[in-house]
């Protein structure tokens, strides 16, 4: 008698990545309620690494399932939403009183709705771009803050409203409708050319050189490219009209 409800199982290897990226979130979380911001923001970029390697990882097994999709989405919103909210407001924002804990809601709030349109969106917009701010990149923006100043010893409380800024402008570039490069399009399996991994090894060589100041900088550099290149097209556009009035 064949089975009519048969039961079904879960791939292990993508949910473990999936489960260590929530667990570095909520790891985030707890040291930075205990005042240690050495470990916290690190323990966010772990999570980054993370969440890139399980859906490579299950695309490169044919392990990919529905389950490990939401899986992935409500860790997300753990590691890139609640956790670099929570650091910053332990870090900087919480003598701002009602002003600094709505900033830190405000930025929760936005990397689940950035979460909430990539999910929907999945499969119909351009891949080349993404629409807004990757919640991964909102959260390396934040957190490279607090690594940045911490390891130049300044306190949060003394910069208190820059942490602010940099917490609302990534909140509201997270949901914006700026493009932003997608590095998703990477053939990691493909050929590379020598200039390619001559490029590869600077980037680890620059890295390694201080962590903290280039990961910030970069992922800063990365928050701004979509205002820029929105920017950008605005005058080559305005150029254009000016040059050709009559073109529609």
């Amino acid at each position: 008698m064949s089975d009519k409800n048969p039961r079904r199982g879960f791939y292990i290897l993508p949910n473990l990545f999936t489960t260590a990226s929530l667990f570095a979130g909520f790891y985030a979380i707890v040291q930075a309620m205990n005042g240690n911001f050495e470990h916290a923001p690190i323990a966010i970029f772990v999570a980054i690494i993370l969440d890139g390697l399980d859906g490579r990882v299950a695309r490169w097994t044919h392990t990919e399932s529905d389950f490990g999709a939401e899986y992935d989405s409500l860790s997300d919103m753990v590691s890139f939403g609640l956790a670099p909210a929570l650091v910053m407001y332990e870090w900087a924002l919480s003598g701002l009183g009602k002003i600094g804990w709505l900033a830190a809601f405000l930025y929760a709030a936005c990397a689940g709705l950035r979460l909430a349109r990539f999910n929907t969106q999945h499969g119909h917009a351009d891949p080349r771009f993404f629409q807004g701010l990757p919640s991964p990149s909102g959260a390396a923006l934040v957190a490279g803050l607090v690594w940045a100043m911490h390891d130049y010893g300044v306190p949060g409380r003394e910069i208190s409203f820059l942490a602010l800024a940099f917490t609302v402008f990534g909140a509201l570039a997270m949901v914006s409708n700026f493009r932003y490069f997608s590095i998703k399009q990477l053939d990691l399996r493909g050929r590379v050319s020598f200039v390619a991994v001559l490029a590869m090894v600077l980037v680890f060589v620059l890295i390694s050189s201080n962590p903290p100041q280039v990961l910030f900088l970069a992922f800063l550099a990365y928050a701004l490219s979509g205002p820029l290149l929105a920017a950008a097209r605005l005058v080559a556009r305005s150029r254009h009209r000016r040059r050709h009035p009559r073109a529609k």
